[in-house]
């Protein structure tokens, strides 16, 4: 957890991500991303220089129509002292059964964003921590070229002028592997997930593809995210 959270203080000092009395609505699905992003800035309080608030949101597509057993993570609030917002929804019912979508990935994402932020706005937030971290940047980088022909990726901070709320993204310096060992270390709670998209999307075959070239070219992940920056692309 250690260097996930020294990756994690670049990236929140490099781009300014968190100031005095901010408080962060952290979006909770319960994949291995956003659990580690919750317990290493629930621990980063104790030094950070900023003083920060947090609050755990997780929003429940509620798949076949039955509320997710998320008392784990309830547990796991509790232990790490962090307000915990689960918000029942029939997102999945409306996508996959009424709208019968071909390619859902991008209304879900999109409606989940929407919701999320919504609810970080009633709970007095106004920061929204999401769990990219750099092998999703790269993804989305070369989802970009390939797909859109477009030079481009997520920024690590965006401003929502419309809701008055910043998007901040602590571990965009961190590699997944980092993520997925700190995950492992402290044995964090892990819900798998129950989309049936799931591990069947177009990122999948991306991430596949980024695999495939680092290990022809390694550190690839590391010299994208240094172009970017370099550059001064999407604000990297």
């Amino acid at each position: 957890m250690q260097k996930l959270m020294s990756r994690m203080r670049a990236a929140m000092e490099k781009y300014d991500m968190i100031q005095d009395g901010d408080r962060i609505a952290v979006g909770l699905s319960g994949g291995k991303d956003s659990v580690a992003l919750l317990a290493a800035l629930a621990e980063m309080r104790r030094f950070y220089p900023a003083k920060f608030e947090l609050v755990a949101v997780t929003v429940d597509m509620r798949f076949d129509g039955v509320d997710t057993d998320y008392s784990v993570f309830e547990e796991l609030c509790k232990k790490i002292d962090v307000p915990y917002v689960i918000k029942r929804t029939e997102l999945a019912d409306i996508i996959f059964n009424i709208r019968k979508e071909s390619n859902p990935c991008s209304l879900c994402a999109k409606m989940r964003r929407g919701i999320l932020h919504d609810i970080a706005i009633e709970n007095g937030c106004n920061k929204v921590a999401l769990g990219h971290h750099m092998d999703d940047a790269v993804e989305t980088f070369f989802m970009n070229l390939l797909k859109g022909g477009n030079i481009s990726s997520f920024f690590p901070v965006t401003y929502m002028s419309r809701k008055n709320l910043y998007i901040i993204r602590p571990m965009v310096l961190a590699s997944e592997s980092l993520v997925a060992g700190a995950v492992k270390h402290f044995d964090l709670p892990v819900e798998k997930s129950k989309c049936p998209m799931d591990k069947t999307s177009e990122r999948e075959k991306t991430k596949d593809l980024v695999k495939m070239l680092n290990k022809e070219y390694p550190q690839l992940r590391e010299k994208v995210i240094g172009a970017m920056q370099r550059r001064g692309i999407d604000n990297w």
